[in-house]
């Protein structure tokens, strides 16, 4: 008998559009023959769910179903597509534990922790995690340009601290301009990271739970046409995303054993995609992405592509160790 597989995208962040994409690629995607796809929308002001013609039905929360024509819909499984909050933060994964539903994404524990960088860097750095050096700030903090900048030095980024794809993000070069970029960054978030830059090659590693095993896929060298790998890098074609990246045997043996041992020490479990510049030659980790991109554009498939998994495996994948669980 076939499963019913509710797909939530949308979320209530600034990434909603590009989880929207993410969640159409899965629905495409999921193999027919297995599994009966919902798309369900899921926004600040609405959950519904939306059929072939775009036709819009109100989800239940209590107990995230559905009705259609008198006729009420349950899910065996969830496959989470939402880039940021409620997706990404550990609201929908205690939700959804709450009401003994699977779903694909890490733990309810482990969605906060690394959706807050400056508290995920915290908690890695006692296994000897590499990270840059960072300042805290706070919505209200005095801001004092020149403790950052004794700290961090210059250039130096300012980010949101609970965001994604790039956005609140900015890169600052003169001491003038760190009051702007903090601005930008609370508009995102009320809490700021900011951190030294690191300058060297920039490299994203997914490492996922595959067929009961972890992972780690073919690396991923990024080499942005901006100043950095900002948004419109990451999806408006500003930057070359090389797979398998050009690193020597033992750049890539390292952040390797070291994007694994982040995966394990943290006890992920589903998709998961890390970032680290080296410097000095060793990988310096930056952040953990838990709902990493999936459109056939995003990093996560290029590199599973490259391990020679489908994009029908991938999500399969995915679906079958969630209801595992």
């Amino acid at each position: 008998m076939k499963k019913n597989i509710a797909i939530i995208m949308g979320g209530y962040s600034s990434e909603y559009q590009i989880s929207l994409k993410s969640g159409q690629v899965v629905y495409e995607t999921l193999d027919a023959s297995k599994y009966n796809a919902y798309r369900i929308h899921i926004f600040k002001e609405k959950w519904v769910y939306v059929d072939g013609d775009n036709t819009e039905f109100t989800i239940d929360k209590n107990d995230f179903s559905v009705t259609i024509n008198k006729t009420k819909t349950t899910f065996d499984c969830v496959f989470n597509a939402i880039h940021g909050s409620p997706g990404e933060d550990g609201f929908m994964q205690a939700y959804f534990k709450l009401l003994n539903i699977p779903q694909t994404s890490c733990d309810m524990y482990q969605a906060a922790l690394t959706f807050n960088k400056r508290d995920c860097l915290s908690t890695l750095k006692p296994y000897g995690i590499k990270t840059a050096e960072s300042f805290f700030i706070n919505l209200g903090d005095t801001i004092n340009e020149d403790s950052i900048i004794a700290k961090v030095g210059l250039p130096c980024f300012v980010k949101a601290n609970k965001a994604g794809s790039s956005f609140g993000v900015t890169k600052v070069h003169k001491k003038e301009d760190i009051k702007n970029a903090i601005e930008v960054a609370f508009k995102e978030d009320d809490e700021i990271i900011v951190e030294s830059f690191l300058d060297g090659t920039e490299v994203s590693v997914g490492v996922i739970n595959f067929k009961g095993e972890t992972k780690v896929l073919p690396i991923t060298e990024i080499i942005s046409e901006n100043d950095f790998f900002d948004y419109e890098a990451k999806y408006l074609g500003k930057s070359q995303e090389i797979t398998p990246a050009r690193l020597t045997k033992d750049e890539e043996d390292q952040v390797t054993a070291i994007a694994k041992k982040v995966y394990e020490v943290l006890k992920m479990k589903g998709f998961s995609r890390s970032e680290y510049i080296f410097k000095n030659g060793v990988p310096h980790l930056l952040e953990v992405n838990t709902v990493p991109g999936l459109t056939l554009a995003s990093i996560l498939p290029q590199q599973a592509a490259a391990a020679g998994i489908t994009l029908v495996d991938l999500f399969d994948n995915a679906i079958v160790e969630a209801l595992k669980n």
